[in-house]
């Protein structure tokens, strides 16, 4: 059995875990403490030398990066559960072309806003306000994006959900939740989409961190 090593709160655990549900992946899962710093032990950095979470024991495998556990379980079991990376090559490129999207023109803006607007605030630190104006101008843009995208397919990748879309939900929940809603709703085909994919039951599973 896969055994995941990771702390409720990062999003990188939920999105292996939301992987392994919408997968059927049976997973044993490790808490592993940040608070504690357990993340920075020897026998933790044995086997993820940067002492971050998650990782997996898959049976003696060592695997860590969220992005490629969760391409290692979908190609590991392909014929079971959701078909979340396609295999045709054009389909396959269209999902890569997706993943791209996903990591460059979405996270790569929403991961700094909710760490202005939510982490630091917690920390007890300021915002950085100027920061996250800029930031949202130029999300806003890579969302008008989406919108027309979304308005000739259901999905980023085409009409089948796919690794791409699933892989939006842990930030983009948290920057959702965070006062920002209204960037999805006022955008009909984002709006529809997101609506769809955030209420996967694989992701309404683990999205509170209930693995």
């Amino acid at each position: 059995m896969v055994k995941l090593y990771g702390y409720p709160l990062s999003t990188c655990t939920r999105l292996v875990a939301l992987i392994c549900k919408e997968k059927n992946i049976p997973y044993e899962y490790i808490n592993i403490d940040l608070a504690k710093g357990e993340q920075n032990t020897p026998a933790f950095t044995a086997n993820q030398p940067f002492g971050q979470v998650p990782y997996i024991d898959d049976d003696g495998f060592i695997l860590y990066e969220s992005r490629a556990i969760a391409r290692y379980l979908i190609k590991k079991y392909p014929n079971q559960g959701t078909p979340l990376i396609p295999s045709d090559p054009k389909s396959e490129a269209l999902f890569e072309q997706a993943a791209s999207i996903e990591a460059f023109n979405f996270t790569a803006f929403v991961t700094p806003i909710v760490v202005e607007k939510v982490l630091q605030p917690r920390l007890g630190l300021q915002t950085n306000e100027e920061r996250v104006s800029e930031l949202l101008g130029l999300l806003q843009s890579n969302l008008n994006a989406y919108n027309v995208i979304l308005g000739k397919q259901k999905y980023l990748a085409g009409d089948s959900v796919t690794l791409a879309d699933l892989s939006h939900l842990p930030h983009g929940t948290v920057f959702y939740g965070a006062g920002f809603h209204n960037l999805f709703e006022s955008r009909p085909n984002l709006a529809r989409w997101w609506k769809d994919i955030s209420n996967r039951p694989a992701w309404l599973a683990v999205k509170d961190g209930a693995f």
